[in-house]
């Protein structure tokens, strides 16, 4: 069963509320555990509680703290997008959600309300959100002071505002819909949106849109005089008591609200006793303004009544709080049980439970985002914690990495090369890292060289190698490093900031060697694109493989994919589709393919292919039309080093895709190289995944 739903709308006062009360009473009475989450919330007072939040999780008895059911204020939103932080509030979102999802079954997750400051980027932002999370979308649209078409075309907008980013939208429902139009607002969103979409319409619910007095009294700041018992009254409407009492009688209404100055004891007494009379209406309550509180007889008399609607003072004259009560908008509390009531019977009667119960079990996640994914990494990296040698220490890049991780408390580091440069050059840097706790090694005067240099020359003796040769080589950073993976001192090297992708691998080649089912060492980079993650492979190593050799890099590539959480859909790629291509090339591609499809036929594999039909869903069909990779194609196999790597910093350079790697496949222990233009996060995001190899092992 998918794990959470994201509930969305476009505009304010959509009446979302009763979506989410409908849901959870839907959802706790099917699923264990549930939870709430509002990534983004309207800023509140210390002290304060936002309403949605305090509102569900008191309700229905949530096991969940307010502090862990949002992730951000609105303004300090607005901040960090201003100062271009916004990819922190992401991660910020991710891993509050993540949290949740490890202690319930199932999340609710409620998009923001388009109040105030801001709202201009609130559609953008729900939608960035449901995507990054991985989570499906239901839409929630107003009908009020719409015609028809507006309804139905701005629900569409923002369909496809979800659609466009690859969020499926498993339900739309337009709401506060006049009751003798629910079938004419439902067949048209049928008509304009994809058959697969609930489409459900639920009506205007008079006593919803009623405001309360605890609404009044919590918006005008007023002070409750009397009747704190009944401030859950509703208002039907309200009118201001100025004339004679004769004639106000008149204008009394059922469940109405009397507003009048707070020195008009006949009134107010009036009122009250018009409320107790069988002859007029019933009030919801009073409000006393101008900042006049009765005299204390009138007051004594009203104490004396019983039972008394509420009474509540306010500060500011008749008509500006006439004016501040008309913009008031109604709004749900916790201890409205009744409204809350009303919202779950409403959202029961017209929305189909049973689909849409069905369509949350039935959806499947297809894809992950980068955020996604790089949290995931340091997540897993974190599960077991590995040691990772560093062997440049003398870059200033690996060293401000090293401070980085060293703070993200991810793995063990040990750092080669001069103990005192190291120190002195984190120093100037202004590192923040705790040398007792980040092991640093001279190669030549560690205890461990004379051991090193004599295994390394038993290894490799065979190949005319001398003690003199090994006390040399054991001295260099790449090789001393090796050597600690291969006796299991550290469990996965990082190199190639400084030097050649050679220097690195050569070691690794000569001792560590590669696992018993490889034959050829290859490379893969996880490109973190725009929506998605794809794994191209061999961009780093391999000039011109073999028709076995690109078939042993598919399968390595499609394991690494399965193993760091993406389904593996294999596009061989070539410069023809299909049968139609022909050439010494695209011949040694599609007998690449034909060898994996016999070596490991559980896998979905597609080629010869070229990159649009593997990559494009409707270039993908036109080509390929039966194909389950093409338009879908997660790990992309290049037919040589000269395409895979032009291609690959291409996208890199062209999309401003993040390319974590290379990651190196087939060695029997981790071990990664870097470009000598790699970034400090190019080094962070490679010892993570160096790290979660070493898991592997």
């Amino acid at each position: 069963m998918n794990k959470a739903i994201y509930i969305a709308t476009s505009e304010e006062n959509s009446g979302k509320s009763i979506v989410t009360l409908g849901l959870m009473s839907m959802l706790i009475g099917r699923t264990a555990k549930v939870g709430y989450f509002r990534p983004i919330v309207e800023d509140f007072e210390e002290g304060e509680l936002d309403n949605h939040i305090d509102t569900v999780i008191n309700h229905f008895g949530l096991d969940i703290s307010f502090h862990d059911a949002y992730a951000i204020k609105k303004s300090k939103l607005i901040k960090k997008k201003n100062k271009g932080k916004l990819g922190e509030v992401i991660d910020l979102i991710i891993e509050k959600y993540k949290q949740l999802e490890e202690q319930f079954d199932f999340v609710l997750v409620e998009g923001t309300s388009f109040i105030g400051e801001g709202a201009v980027i609130e559609m953008d932002m729900n939608v960035l959100i449901a995507k990054n999370l991985g989570i499906p979308a239901i839409i929630v649209g107003s009908g009020v002071n719409k015609t028809l078409d507006e309804l139905v075309d701005g629900m569409c907008l923002a369909y496809d505002s979800f659609k466009q980013k690859d969020v499926e939208v498993l339900a739309v429902i337009g709401n506060k819909v006049e009751s003798q139009n629910i079938e004419l607002v439902t067949s048209g969103l049928k008509k304009n949106l994809p058959d697969g979409v609930l489409i459900n319409a639920i009506p205007m619910i008079p006593s919803l849109k009623n405001t309360t007095i605890q609404e009044i009294v919590k918006a005008l700041d007023a002070k409750v005089l009397f009747g704190e018992s009944y401030l859950n009254n509703q208002i039907s409407s309200f009118s201001v008591g100025a004339m004679q009492l004769r004639n106000y009688l008149n204008h009394l209404k059922e469940d109405g609200l009397v507003i009048t100055p707070g020195d008009r004891a006949d009134i107010i007494l009036g009122a009250l006793q018009a409320n107790e009379s069988k002859n007029y209406p019933s009030i919801s309550g009073i409000v006393l303004t101008g900042n006049i509180i009765p005299e204390d007889t009138i007051l004594k008399l009203i104490e004396g009544l019983s039972p008394v609607v509420p009474v509540i003072a306010v500060k500011e004259g008749t008509y500006v709080i006439s004016n501040k009560i008309g913009d008031i908008k109604p709004k749900i509390y916790a201890n409205n049980k009744q409204k809350i009531q009303i919202s779950i019977d409403t959202f029961e009667k017209y929305v189909d439970l049973d689909s849409l119960t069905e369509k949350f079990i039935k959806f499947e996640v297809e894809g992950m985002t980068p955020k996604m994914f790089q949290y995931n990494l340091v997540k897993r990296a974190k599960q077991h914690r590995k040691h990772i040698v560093l062997p440049e220490g003398n870059d200033d890049r690996i060293l401000i990495a090293a401070a980085r991780l060293y703070l993200m408390d991810v793995v063990d580091i040990t750092i080669l090369g001069n103990t005192k440069q190291i120190i002195s050059k984190s120093a100037e840097l202004g590192l923040d890292i705790d040398f007792t706790k980040v092991n640093l090694i001279n190669p030549r005067k560690d205890n461990n060289y004379d051991d090193y240099v004599n295994t390394y020359y038993e290894l490799r003796k065979e190949k005319k190698m001398t003690l003199e040769i090994a006390k040399d080589l054991m001295e260099d950073g790449s090789y001393f490093g090796t050597m600690m993976v291969y006796k299991g001192h550290a469990d996965g090297m990082v190199s190639g900031a400084a030097h050649t992708t050679q220097h690195t691998i050569l070691p690794a080649l000569q001792f560590i060697k590669t696992k018993p089912n490889s034959s050829v060492v290859s490379s893969i980079f996880f490109m973190c694109l725009e929506d998605r993650v794809s794994i191209f492979g061999d961009c780093a190593i391999n000039p011109n493989p073999t028709a076995e050799q690109l078939a042993e890099i598919a399968i390595s590539s499609a394991d690494s994919s399965l193993a760091f959480g993406i389904e593996p859909k294999v596009a061989m790629l070539s410069y023809s589709s299909g049968s139609s291509g022909k050439g010494n090339e695209v011949d040694k591609v599609r007998e690449a393919t034909e060898i994996v499809k016999s070596k490991r036929p559980d896998l979905k594999i597609e080629g010869p292919i070229q990159y649009d039909a593997a990559v494009d869903l409707e270039v993908g069909q036109s080509k390929m039309p039966n194909s389950e990779v093409a338009g879908h194609a997660s790990v992309l196999v290049f037919p040589d080093l000269n395409t895979g790597n032009n291609t690959y910093k291409a996208v890199q350079r062209e999309t401003g895709a993040l390319a974590i790697g290379p990651m190196l496949q087939g060695l029997n222990k981790p071990v990664n190289d870097l470009s000598r233009g790699c970034t400090v996060d190019d080094i962070i995001n490679t010892v993570v995944i160096t790290a979660i190899q070493a898991q592997g092992l």
